[in-house]
């Protein structure tokens, strides 16, 4: 028996009689002040151990009681938990107040339980746990579960200390009460985790999102990598998004976005994953691919689930996605490379119609290399002016009289020369930039016709393109309007020439009305109206009448092989008609031969443009188109010029901002 009492039962004082001393045990005053300082608590503990142990010398006999007293009285009073346990029985041998009184127990009843009753540790049984505690330093503290006599448990972290009092092993267990630290940790972890989702995910649709394609994907082509198997990245944007966005407004826009995310989880497997980049723009990372043909099949299924139609808020939109593939290694090693390439392979997915996909090959690259130095140099362009406005005639074909002028943009690049507009209208539209590009030629358009007006030239109307995305500004009459009055030219001399696609589209991205208010309001200017390409695009006729067109111009295409081709002739005599009909004025475009001016006059064409009047020439050398005179035809006209050569395609190199 280690003593007669530890101390009385919890709640009440120790008696004085109680003494952890028991003479026949054997226990050496040294064994004991080491003992009593271990369970006395970790340093504090130890230090009492010690000054009792330099005081404890032979002939202090008399010190001896006072000494063992103190020795317990710290014991008692120390404010965390002490037991020391029997290494071999595994039986609670002591416990101190504060031990018993987070236990629940008397110190009778806690003598009368195994270690094992009161504590435990996940995936460990009572000996293993005791041979782990035995194993650990008084350093490092042991994670335990504590057993109350209520059948409550708590969180306790024990430091432990390995005694030898007599000739009996024991475990001194100094533990302390973590529960309340723990709670805090896990609401503080969940907090974290909870925020580490909110910055990791889209709060739209609930997918990961940028932030989690950063942490992980790296990590991916690592697996792959040791793995030696294929990561495929696949770049989704949806097919005229905005179009949507605009016409049904952002909120329905949101839901259409989660009706896709949706349908795009379901298409791919659970170990993929799918990621939200922003805005109509998604990732998915198809891992453990086992061939090429296991990628063009999952991105089929998410062709087709996105191209059926989608039920939002009642009404039913149809909306596509253009997907570009890059594979690790073969189109990548990194992330960069990866998420680089497989955009490339989109964009050429929708250079090729959309609703498709494209697996990325060097080629795209280079394009794209070659669209980024365009669009570089193009931002230059402006900023250095580079860019020109040249004039080209429009000619009654019975008075040989120029009627307008047709203003051409013209980007003149400081070492590669002359480039071709359809090399960089595109890229301009795509790239935000066609906007200022139109406002330039505008305003060049209007300065140069002052100049004329000053110079004693005759005016007739400037027309001038605008494009889709210059149509959908609504302040383009107001534009026209300031700048007018700004420099006194009456808005009747300006033409607006619009292509049928760029007037459809307006249609699609707003709506009729909205569309309609925009040519109502330059017609209000006095602004005129001319549809420009007129039988390529949509060619629905009833727009004609509605917006009360000025005139119509007839694309190229269909003049160049009018006196060969007998279905070009059918088409361009019909269009003359009708549009006599409905009093609209005809221009032909592309004119380069006697024979096709003679044919046009036989059917019927008023006006008709191309090289055989007159090539495109810059503002200082139009004087003789304003002179009120017909243009003398009989002139020798030289082939193209160093315009249209340097121009051309095959010349054309890539251009370095």
């Amino acid at each position: 028996m280690l003593g007669r009492k530890l101390c009385t039962a919890h709640g009440r004082a120790p008696a004085r009689s109680a003494t952890l001393l028991n003479t026949a045990s054997g226990w050496s005053v040294n064994q004991l002040a080491f003992g009593l300082g271990a369970l006395a608590g970790a340093i504090p503990g130890a230090a009492i151990g010690f000054w009792l142990l330099r005081r404890l010398r032979p002939g202090a006999r008399s010190w001896h009681a006072g000494s063992a007293a103190a020795q317990q009285s710290a014991f008692e009073q120390w404010p965390t938990g002490a037991l020391v346990v029997n290494t071999t029985t595994l039986r609670i041998v002591a416990a101190n107040p504060a031990a018993l009184r987070s236990l629940g127990y008397t110190l009778e009843e806690v003598r009368e339980l195994h270690f094992g009753d009161l504590f435990s540790a996940e995936k460990l049984d009572a000996q293993a746990l005791v041979g782990k505690l035995l194993d650990a330093t008084s350093r490092v503290p042991v994670e335990m579960r504590q057993r109350c006599k209520d059948g409550s448990q708590r969180n306790v972290e024990a430091n432990c200390y390995r005694l030898t009092l007599g000739e009996q092993q024991v475990l001194a267990v100094a533990v302390h009460d973590v529960t309340l630290r723990r709670a805090a940790e896990t609401q503080l972890l969940e907090r974290h985790q909870h925020l580490d989702h909110l910055a990791h995910h889209d709060q739209l649709t609930g997918l990961p999102n940028r932030l989690y394609l950063a942490a992980h994907l790296p990590g991916d082509i690592d697996e792959a990598k040791q793995a030696g198997s294929v990561l495929a990245v696949l770049f989704l944007d949806l097919d005229r998004f905005k179009h949507i966005n605009d016409s049904r407004g952002h909120e329905t826009g949101d839901k259409l976005l989660k009706t896709v995310a949706q349908r795009v989880r379901s298409t791919v497997r659970a170990q993929d994953v799918v990621v939200r980049m922003g805005g109509d723009e998604f990732v998915v990372i198809l891992r453990g691919v086992q061939h090429t043909g296991q990628v063009n099949e999952t991105a089929e299924r998410i062709n087709q689930a996105l191209s059926a139609p989608m039920v939002v808020d009642g009404r039913t939109l149809v909306t596509t996605v253009s997907i570009g593939v890059a594979l690790y290694p073969h189109d990548g090693v990194d992330m960069g490379e990866l998420l680089r390439h497989s955009d490339t392979a989109m964009y050429q997915a929708k250079d090729r119609g959309r609703n498709n996909f494209q697996l990325f090959s060097p080629g795209m690259d280079r394009r794209l290399k070659e669209r980024i130095a365009i669009e570089s140099s193009l931002r230059t362009a402006l900023q250095s002016r580079q860019l020109d406005v040249h004039y080209q005639p429009i000619v009654d074909i019975e008075s040989h009289h120029v009627v307008a002028l047709e203003a051409l943009l013209r980007w003149k690049h400081p070492s590669h020369g002359y480039v071709r507009p359809e090399r960089f209208v595109n890229i301009a539209e795509e790239a935000g930039l066609i906007v200022p590009i139109g406002d330039f030629v505008l305003q060049r358009a209007i300065e140069d016709a002052v100049r004329w007006r000053q110079a004693g030239g005759k005016l007739v109307p400037i027309a001038f393109n605008v494009s889709a995305v210059q149509l959908q500004r609504s302040n383009l009459a107001e534009n026209i309007s300031r700048l007018t009055r700004q420099y006194g030219l009456e808005p009747s001399l300006l033409q607006v020439e619009l292509t049928e696609s760029a007037v459809f589209e307006r249609r699609d991205a707003r709506n009729r009305e909205a569309s309609q208010d925009v040519v109502a309001s330059l017609r209000e200017l006095g602004v005129r109206i001319a549809i420009d390409d007129f039988g390529i695009g949509y060619s629905s006729l009833s727009y004609l009448k509605r917006w009360r067109v000025d005139s119509l111009k007839i694309d190229r295409s269909f003049v160049r092989d009018l006196v060969t081709d007998l279905s070009d002739l059918a088409i361009v005599s019909a269009i003359i008609a009708m549009a006599r009909h409905l009093h609209i004025e005809v221009v032909a475009e592309g004119i380069e031969g006697w024979q096709q001016l003679e044919k046009l006059s036989q059917l019927g064409c008023t006006y008709a443009q191309g090289y055989l009047f007159a090539r495109p020439a810059p503002a200082q050398d139009c004087g003789q188109y304003l002179s009120g005179k017909p243009l003398d035809l009989t002139q020798s006209r030289p082939a193209l010029d160093q315009l249209e050569s340097t121009g051309s395609g095959d010349h054309f190199r890539v251009l370095r901002a």
